[in-house]
């Protein structure tokens, strides 16, 4: 059993969780509870458990990698949840490719320029997963996928729904307007609301950094200019509950067709 801080997995987790170029080298991740383990499936290459956890649950649920228990004190103090949960494992990244994203006819996706809220981050993805889309693309400023809150937040969809980041995002716009994949953006100056457009198979949302929206290089790449009716005094919606907008939308003319 790991009693010590200092220990030298303690330190990996540390790193892990608290260091994304860490992570990026190691190709490896964080998650936390039962549930997001379990998701992990053969992606888990070790789990820790909490002595108190260990001693409740047993071996029952042991699973082929490896374990380790460690002293409750310890695990409090990396676990990255107020009311721990016992289990913390270190799972293997998922990774895509562009092309991977633009293999299928149905292509729906979502193009998050600038993104830097984890929990957005993780709210868009567990929604893109249930509203059908087929993939994710963010600019490499975006906040990074396997930082602990954007995990956390997915729900298990971090290792279902295809994503990538892109060092050109504006040249993967140019490249997806050259597949024939309609690029609407989320935008102040549209003229035409989101429930006015016929979305087709081949489509994409672009939606923009939380407190400046998008930028010019990305709006001037859009097909269409498309906004979000308001009233009161609201200005703009989160990006999180604006991509939820549009993507549900998208999906409820799919199944309509």
């Amino acid at each position: 059993m790991i009693t010590s801080a200092v220990n030298s997995q303690i330190k990996e987790i540390e790193k892990l969780q608290k260091k994304a170029k860490h992570r990026r080298e190691a190709g490896v991740f964080t998650v936390e509870g039962r549930k997001m383990a379990m998701e992990a499936g053969k992606r888990l290459k070790k789990v820790y458990f909490s002595e108190s956890y260990y001693k409740a649950q047993g071996s029952s649920e042991l699973w082929d990698c490896g374990y380790e228990v460690i002293a409750d004190n310890i695990f409090k103090g990396i676990s990255e949840t107020m009311a721990p949960q016992g289990i913390l494992g270190v799972a293997q990244m998922p990774e895509y490719s562009l092309e991977e994203l633009l293999a299928g006819e149905r292509i729906q996706l979502l193009l998050l320029e600038n993104l830097r809220d984890p929990g957005n981050l993780g709210t868009i993805l567990r929604m893109a997963e249930g509203a059908g889309a087929t993939g994710v693309v963010l600019s490499r400023e975006s906040v990074d996928m396997f930082n602990p809150k954007v995990t956390r937040s997915t729900m298990g969809s971090v290792f279902r729904m295809p994503f990538v980041y892109a060092d050109d995002f504006y040249g993967v716009l140019e490249r997806l307007k050259k597949e024939k994949i309609t690029l609407y953006a989320a935008h102040l100056k549209g003229e035409r609301y989101y429930d006015e457009e016929a979305y087709g198979e081949r489509t994409g949302i672009l939606i923009g950094n939380e407190a400046r929206g998008l930028t010019k290089e990305a709006a001037s790449r859009a097909d269409r200019l498309v906004k979000i009716p308001m009233e009161g005094r609201v200005e703009s919606l989160n990006a999180a509950i604006a991509a939820t907008v549009f993507m549900y939308e998208i999906y409820r003319q799919k199944r309509k067709r």
